[in-house]
């Protein structure tokens, strides 16, 4: 009985890859920029020892603007973009002075380190050459209380949320076996 309970503490626990290492203890203020656009969610993190007054997303111009607040001379902060929404050559600005953070990528996310100085309001520009790389523009379709997405090529699929909840199922189900096993094993 004990086995199971510890399976299942441990199904609890989920980890997550680390894309980038904290700079510095003085990074903290962590800041997460929902985007919907085109159909898709995505989700922009800024961990920094700065304030997010505010931000603005342009898909016309592949550009989010990042309104920000500083009580610090010696600002930084980490942002991570994922590529699939803003993606290619980045240019940066800042107070329309063109700068150049460190940025490093694989194939999911861009990773920036953005170090600045100067307390106060400030606006950080940032520019992509790239929008929505490997998706299409979809369209939400309400279907008898069922939400559905229709691609471009017409093709309706499921929401999402259908596909984790089979999953969990299944693992739940696998850890009661097995759980179910190891007691009949040790009787």
């Amino acid at each position: 009985m004990k086995s199971i309970f510890v399976i299942l503490l441990l199904l609890f626990f989920v980890l997550t890859p680390a894309y980038g290492q904290l700079l510095s203890d003085t990074t903290g203020l962590i800041n997460r920029l929902e985007i919907q656009t085109s159909g898709h969610n995505f989700e922009i993190k800024l961990t920094s020892n700065f304030d997010l007054n505010d931000f603005i997303f342009d898909e016309e111009q592949k550009q989010l603007t990042l309104n920000l607040e500083s009580s610090l001379e010696n600002n930084l902060g980490e942002i991570i973009i994922p590529k699939n929404l803003l993606s290619g050559d980045f240019t940066f600005f800042l107070n329309d002075d063109e700068i150049f953070p460190k940025v490093q990528s694989n194939e999911v996310i861009s990773f920036i380190t953005l170090e600045f100085s100067g307390s106060g309001t400030n606006v950080v520009e940032i520019i992509a050459t790239e929008y929505l790389t490997g998706l299409t523009e979809i369209d939400l379709i309400e279907n008898d209380g069922v939400l559905l997405i229709e691609t471009s090529t017409n093709e309706i699929l499921p929401d999402d949320y259908i596909i984790w909840f089979i999953v969990g199922g299944i693992l739940v189900i696998i850890v009661v076996f097995v759980g179910i096993k190891i007691l009949k094993n040790k009787n």
